[in-house]
């Protein structure tokens, strides 16, 4: 795989084993994004999808990843673990689509294929997690009109990161001059004593290590 780093920003965090009233709400929360549910908004409801990306634009002069939306990226939803049907609720286009709504980012290619399952992440043990070259090996990159020169790579929730360095490195190799970088909208803080908020945006890295799992920072 051509690379070994990825950067990535994220906008909320979520504690798996925490109990706390903050931590299990943000367990909804993560519940709600999973899914794209309806939630509240001024006494109407709308999507989590449409959610986030409002609030996103609404802060997005004040976000450390604000200059991974100021450059007009084409924004490119991760494949879920199974292969794609018509009717299968795909998240991560969802979400890439109400970004670009709110003007963020430039349009939404949906070009990114799984051409192979792959084990689930969240249902497996984590020795049977599958790791980057896995989900490599297992996507396809459908060929669009013009090659871009922003890719912005967008998940709902990043865990280790072993999907979207995966996807990076196969996109990598159809659009060889592109600047690659990822959004993830949630991400995992397994360690409780770490996890301060449900709204904490960051910018980070996925390093590839040696054994070929993923390191992600922060």
């Amino acid at each position: 795989m051509r690379l070994s780093e990825l950067e990535f920003g994220s906008f909320l965090t979520y504690s798996p084993y925490g109990q706390s009233e903050m931590e299990l709400r943000s367990k909804t929360v993560r519940t709600n994004l999973k899914n794209d549910e309806y939630v509240w908004l001024d006494s109407k409801q709308i999507l989590m999808s449409e959610y986030l990306a409002g609030g996103i634009k609404a802060r997005i002069n004040n976000l450390d990843f604000a200059d991974y939306f100021n450059v007009n990226p084409v924004l490119i939803p991760t494949p879920s673990s199974s292969l794609s049907k018509s009717d299968t609720l795909w998240v991560p286009q969802r979400l890439a689509i109400a970004l670009v709504k709110e003007g963020l980012g430039r349009d939404v290619q949906s070009c990114l294929q799984r051409v192979n399952p792959i084990a689930k992440s969240s249902t497996s043990q984590p020795q049977n997690r599958p790791k980057a070259i896995d989900h490599y090996n297992s996507m396809a990159v459908q060929k669009i009109l013009d090659e871009p020169e922003e890719i912005l790579l967008v998940d709902d929730i990043i865990t280790r990161g072993s999907t979207l360095l995966g996807a990076a490195n196969k996109l990598a190799d159809a659009f060889p001059n592109a600047r690659i970088r990822a959004f993830a909208f949630m991400r995992t803080i397994t360690n409780s004593n770490e996890f301060e908020s449900i709204v904490k945006p960051c910018v980070g890295k996925i390093i590839l290590r040696e054994d070929g799992w993923p390191l992600r920072r922060p």
